[in-house]
């Protein structure tokens, strides 16, 4: 046992220099070491587990008013060094902040939206773009994909007036975003990929990894033919038919420190 917990000191020291004395770094408005730690290990979860390429990112909330999300950088390469603090416009409360990414208002925007969200994922993993650009429902296959039960809205840029393009660059498009999401877990953007929320990082990144198993899965058992027997709130809820509930946990505890342990040994 003392070996193992020498090896995963090792581990973190080694990846992770740059956090000492981080909670008193501009760029990060006072936020613990415990969700910059999280946020970074998120980006290096979500690029090994081929959630992210080298597009994408995930976000967390560390003040009622403020997140913290990477610059523009590929997931697999963002360490604590590069997290920019936003305010909910998604505007960087340190004027001289680097780059950020065009579509940080995603995350400015469900964050004003939603005060139980913790951490927001956007993403364009190809098993969940197919559901966003087909009349085909994603629907829940498997325990794991419980929060799946409250539905899956469908956010069309199309709709917003004026707005040319796919991405979601300024707020009145994030905010068109975060209303389609509304309550829910996730949301698909037609021709684009999704957003997924969750209470704290660790869930999100699980809800996201998740997510692609689910539309993996639902996929092959559309393609054996016959009917495919969905999850209804029967099967997931609490104290026996209860309705599931958005911020339903997935047991990420068991997972976390696996997908943690498998991005840090690369």
């Amino acid at each position: 046992m003392r070996r193992v917990v020498l090896v995963v000191a090792v581990l973190s020291l080694w990846s992770w220099p740059e956090l000492s004395g981080q909670e008193n770094r501009t760029g990060t408005g006072g936020a613990s070491l415990q969700l910059i730690d999280d946020v970074v290990v998120g980006n290096r979860i979500l690029a090994n587990e081929n959630i992210l390429d080298g597009l994408g990112h995930i976000s967390v909330r560390h003040r009622p008013d403020r997140f913290l999300l990477s610059r523009d950088l590929a997931p697999e390469l963002v360490t604590a060094a590069d997290l920019v603090e936003y305010d909910l416009d998604g505007n960087p409360t340190d004027k001289q902040a680097p780059r950020g990414y065009q579509e940080r208002f995603i995350h400015a925007a469900i964050y004003k939206a939603r005060p139980d969200v913790g951490s927001v994922v956007h993403a364009h993993t190809p098993s969940v773009l197919a559901f966003a650009v087909s009349t085909i429902p994603l629907r829940p296959i498997y325990h794991m994909a419980s929060f799946l039960v409250a539905g899956v809205p469908m956010y069309e840029i199309r709709k917003v007036s004026g707005h040319q393009g796919m991405l979601v660059n300024d707020m009145r498009t994030a905010v068109a975003l975060a209303e389609a999401l509304a309550d829910k877990t996730v949301a698909l953007m037609r021709g684009h990929g999704y957003v997924a929320v969750g209470p704290n990082v660790p869930e999100a990144v699980s809800r996201a990894i998740f997510l692609d198993v689910n539309a993996r899965v639902q996929m092959d058992a559309i393609r054996l033919g016959g009917s495919v027997n969905y999850l209804t709130s029967a099967d997931v809820g609490q104290g026996g038919g209860q309705t599931a509930q958005p911020n339903q946990q997935t047991a990420y505890p068991r997972s976390w420190p696996f997908w943690k342990e498998r991005a840090l040994r690369r």
